[in-house]
C-alpha cells in the first residue's frame, strides 16, 4: 500500500485530498502537515509527497524530498521565477508531477486547446477567459496560464510577449498576435475556464466547469500512485493520463 503526505492539509484542497484518499484501497494518508507542522516527519513518514500550500512551502518541501529520495506531486500554483528554477533543479533527484490543474476533465481540454489551434490557424483571435472563488490569489490562476502557454507555443510565439492581461481605456485595435487573458473573481467558483476562438462569421469556444474541488484530489492521487516508480525528472498531468 502506497504511504501518501499530505502539505497543505487544513487547505480546501487538503480536506478533498484526505477524503478521496479514504476511499482509495491502495494508498493511505501517513501523515499530513499544514502551516507549523514539522515537514521532515512528514517527508521521512511517506513514500510520496503530495503538495497543495502556498507557493513558498514548495521549494522546502521538494527540496526535502529531494534529500529525501521521495517523489514529489505539486499543486501549488504562483511560484517566482525563481522558486520554479529550485524545484526543478530537485527533480534532478526525484520523480515530479507538477500540474496546474489535475481534472482529468481539464488535462482534455489542453490537449483539445492544442489541436484546435493548430486547426483553425492565425486566422483565429484568441482569449482565456476564467473565473473562480473570491479567495483565490493569484491571476490568471494556473490553468488559465498553462491554456496561454500552449496557444503561444502553437503560434510559435513567446508567452510573456503576446499575452495580454484585460483590456481598459483606449486601446486601440486587436492585434493578431495577441492572446486575451481574463480573470473573473466571485462566490465560491471552484474553477471555469474558456478558450475562445473567434473568426469573422464564426466562434468556436472550448469550456472545462467545475462544479467540485473532488476531480482535482481523485487526479492528484491518481498522479501519485503514477510517479512512485518512474525516474528523476519533471512529468505533468498529461503524461500521467498518456496524452502526450
Amino acid at each position: 500500500m502506497l504511504q501518501v503526505a499530505i502539505i497543505g492539509s487544513k487547505g480546501r484542497m487538503g480536506k478533498m485530498l484526505i477524503a478521496c484518499a479514504a476511499e482509495m484501497p491502495e494508498l493511505n494518508v501517513s501523515a499530513v502537515a499544514d502551516l507549523g507542522d514539522d515537514l521532515s516527519a512528514a517527508v521521512q513518514s511517506a513514500d510520496v509527497l503530495i503538495d497543495f500550500s502556498f507557493h513558498e512551502t514548495t521549494q522546502p518541501v521538494a527540496e526535502l524530498c529531494a534529500q529525501m529520495g521521495k517523489p514529489l506531486v505539486i499543486g501549488t500554483t504562483g511560484h517566482s521565477a525563481e522558486e520554479k528554477e529550485a524545484i526543478q533543479k530537485t527533480a534532478q533527484k526525484i520523480p515530479i508531477v507538477w500540474a496546474s490543474n489535475y481534472s482529468t476533465g481539464v488535462n482534455t481540454l489542453f490537449w483539445l486547446t492544442r489541436k484546435a489551434a493548430e486547426i483553425l490557424g492565425p486566422s483565429f483571435d484568441i482569449e482565456v477567459v476564467e473565473m473562480h472563488h473570491r479567495h483565490k490569489k493569484d491571476a490568471p490562476s494556473g490553468t488559465a496560464d498553462t491554456l496561454g502557454r500552449i496557444l503561444a507555443e502553437v503560434r510559435k510565439a513567446q508567452y510573456e510577449e503576446v499575452a495580454r492581461h484585460g483590456r481598459e481605456g483606449l486601446v486601440g485595435e486587436r492585434t493578431a498576435e495577441e492572446i486575451g487573458m481574463h480573470s473573473l473573481r466571485g462566490g465560491d467558483v471552484v474553477g471555469d475556464h474558456t478558450v475562445i476562438f473567434a473568426a469573422d462569421g464564426e466562434r468556436v469556444e472550448l469550456t472545462h466547469k467545475a462544479s467540485s474541488r473532488e476531480t482535482f484530489a481523485r487526479g492528484a492521487l491518481r498522479a501519485a500512485l503514477w510517479c512512485n516508480a518512474k525516474a528523476p525528472g519533471i512529468y505533468s498531468m498529461q503524461d500521467v493520463l498518456n496524452l502526450t
